[in-house]
């Protein structure tokens, strides 16, 4: 066993049955909507209880989409994959949650800079049907809250916008560790991820009662060493998230996350006074593939996947309380699984000397 699964009171098991009294949540992220989408049907085969798009749900800026006009091309694209008979069927069948990423947010690592922001921000909406009451049609971006489940059990999903008010990526003149993007962590402490607004919704959203919280970001948070978006660029603001959920006591978290073309599960271990964190990325519904020879830490398994794949998170709560965490490729057979045992998942007391 590797020396970082042995820091967790987990179990790692492979192709285990999930109990009857249980929630299921499927999502994924990096759909090209000119591309077939069996991986859908099989999905909605599974019956989750939600799927939820995890961001760049079509491509705006690629393909033949790069030669259209913006922002018209993002309505184009989210028309295109409503035509997909896949998709339909899913929308028919299956609750839907949406975040975005940069692709369909209208350009690759835009940010709060973009152009088209709002343009972008109402063919989202309008693809996802959003109430014309719904909060974030009346305040910038698109975060949200929303909720499964009763008393309890009940299932708090909490959808980031990592668009709307970040700031700008900050690149080196060279980088030999990341030569291609030249991506270095911002040294700029007042440099924003989600801005003020959505840190301080954040923050009364973890006050509220959950017994089990998935934080939906559309770029990874516990994996921090890629040359690629991620929180570790605002190295100042991924320590914030971590604290933010440490301090209201919110210890069932888990980050879904995507934008990466590969899917793994990462676990940040407990620490003297704080709680795990864990993470499952699940990026390529049909566009998987990157990452060979990635090195991740943090990741519970040998080796990422990188064959087009979605991930599900199930909530048991018989007499045996867990979460598992799976990835599932096209044919609905498991690539990884972890199983997370609910009572144990706690916070590490310092030991007192006697």
């Amino acid at each position: 066993m590797r020396a970082t699964q042995a820091l967790f009171t987990i179990a790692l098991l492979v192709g285990q049955p999930a109990a009857a009294d249980t929630t299921t949540i499927a999502f994924g992220s990096c759909l090209r909507q000119w591309k077939p989408v069996p991986i859908l049907q099989t999905v909605r085969s599974m019956k989750p209880d939600a799927f939820i798009f995890a961001g760049d749900n079509v491509y705006t800026d690629t393909g033949l989409y790069r030669f259209k006009r913006e922002p018209d091309r993002i309505a184009k694209a989210y028309k295109q994959l409503a035509e997909t008979a896949e998709y339909q069927a899913l929308k028919d069948s299956t609750q839907l949650f949406a975040t975005w990423d940069d692709h369909d947010y209208g350009r690759n690592n835009a940010g709060a800079e973009y152009r088209y922001k709002d343009g972008a921000k109402q063919a989202f909406m309008n693809f996802f049907d959003i109430p014309a009451n719904a909060p974030q049609r009346a305040r910038p971006g698109i975060y949200a809250v929303h909720y499964l489940g009763e008393a309890e059990h009940r299932i708090q999903i909490l959808l980031l916008d990592t668009r709307s008010f970040r700031d700008p990526l900050q690149q080196g003149e060279t980088n030999q560790q990341c030569p291609r993007s030249r991506l270095v962590a911002t040294t700029d402490r007042t440099a924003t991820l989600l801005g003020d607004a959505q840190w301080a919704w954040l923050s009364d959203q973890l006050a509220q009662p959950a017994a089990l919280r998935l934080i939906v970001s559309s770029i990874q948070v516990i994996p921090d060493g890629h040359c690629y978006e991620k929180w570790g660029n605002f190295p100042h603001e991924r320590q914030r998230l971590i604290q933010l959920i440490q301090d209201a006591g919110a210890q069932h978290t888990i980050f879904l996350s995507g934008d990466r073309h590969l899917g793994e599960i990462s676990a940040l271990p407990a620490t003297e006074n704080t709680f795990p964190l864990y993470e499952i990325t699940a990026s390529g519904l049909n566009s998987a593939g990157a990452g060979e020879g990635e090195h991740n830490p943090y990741r519970v398994s040998d080796d990422n996947v990188r064959d087009d794949h979605f991930g599900v998170v199930r909530y048991i709560t018989d007499a045996s309380p867990a979460v598992e965490l799976t990835l599932y490729d096209v044919d609905g057979d498991v690539l990884q699984h972890y199983l997370i045992d609910y009572a144990s998942w706690q916070l590490t007391l310092p030991r007192i000397a006697r």
